[in-house]
């Protein structure tokens, strides 16, 4: 995958600040409403949305770019929290939103009071919005077809499923399951819910360990990963090969395995900058451009080759991540 920028260059800063392009949006405020901080990914998230957008607030770009987290996973509470952004009048929303459905009526009505929204990851499905998201099932799809080339005679699977009712885990599911059918001497034994998290995981994988026959594979959603390796270990079960997300502790564990018995495996996940590039998305449409409804972006992989890179460029505790500059949401915007 092409490397994206990691943040703004001075230079384009020092740009930004002297006016030109961006002079459309230098009063435009922008809010960020996330459903959910309750893992790695989600922190990384936020973390980069405050950095790429502070340092554009300070070049001038736009005025503001607050970011609101909801207390709870609800989409009704998510919905609340929007017509207060409406009523608060800001120029643009970005939603990581709770379902893609639930939230239809309050972007309808932000749409309706002339404010821009773009959904990223947690996409919605109202169509006056703007979705920026990876192949959710492609990701999907793809950990069966490495798990064919490692495995060619197939054998039963444990999937790891994440957050309920949302778009991210329905689309990885029927990717999985697409692949499932592409891979038919694969077979998927048990489901559980992993919400994400390494301490969900842990505990729904030891729970229907006992009742389970041996598995070469687990598929996963990310963030889920070393916690069904923990579980496994617990039960005295032979590790199968998990397909992890990017997380820092889960690639380090990786290597300690790689290094102790030449274990392999794959990791992807939609890196959490994502939200910088659905925020460059909301300036670049508040700036007059012509912007697709639909982007798709790249999801992040690591494959045995590019392990101890990644974990050199993931700080402890986080996750694998691009944030991404003005010129690649371009790039994105322009299909290249």
């Amino acid at each position: 995958m092409k490397k994206l920028a990691l943040a703004l260059s001075a230079a384009t800063l020092a740009l930004y600040a002297a006016g030109g392009a961006m002079a459309d949006t230098k009063d435009k405020t922008i809010a960020l409403s996330n459903n959910y901080a309750g893992n790695s990914w989600r922190q990384a998230m936020l973390e980069s949305w405050a950095k790429v957008t502070g340092e554009a607030v300070k070049a001038g770009v736009v005025k503001s770019a607050d970011a609101f987290t909801t207390a709870e996973n609800q989409a009704t509470e998510q919905a609340a929290q929007i017509q207060n952004m409406i009523l608060q009048g800001y120029n643009a929303i970005v939603i990581n939103s709770a379902s893609p459905t639930a939230l239809n009526g309050a972007v309808k009505e932000a749409c309706d009071a002339g404010i821009v929204v773009v959904s990223f990851d947690g996409i919605v499905t109202e169509p006056c919005a703007w979705r920026v998201a990876v192949d959710f099932k492609k990701m999907g799809a793809g950990q069966l077809d490495y798990l064919a080339g490692r495995y060619p005679d197939g054998g039963n699977l444990l999937e790891i499923r994440g957050l309920a009712g949302t778009s991210v885990d329905t689309e990885i599911h029927e990717g999985i399951q697409s692949g499932v059918a592409a891979h038919n001497k694969f077979k998927v034994v048990s489901e559980v819910q992993g919400d994400w998290t390494q301490t969900v995981a842990q505990k729904s994988v030891a729970g229907v360990l006992p009742s389970l026959p041996e598995v070469v594979g687990v598929v996963t959603q990310g963030g889920d990963g070393f916690g069904a390796a923990e579980a496994f270990k617990a039960a005295g079960r032979k590790t199968p090969t998990i397909i992890l997300g990017n997380r820092e502790d889960e690639l380090r564990w990786w290597k300690e395995q790689k290094d102790a018995n030449g274990y392999e495996t794959m990791s992807v996940s939609i890196a959490p900058g994502v939200s910088t590039l659905a925020f460059w998305v909301a300036q670049q449409i508040l700036d007059g451009q012509d912007v697709p409804k639909d982007l798709v972006v790249p999801f992040l992989s690591i494959d045995q080759a590019g392990l101890e890179e990644a974990i050199k460029n993931t700080q402890k505790g986080g996750v694998a991540n691009v944030e991404y500059s003005l010129d690649d949401a371009k790039r994105v915007i322009a299909g290249k």
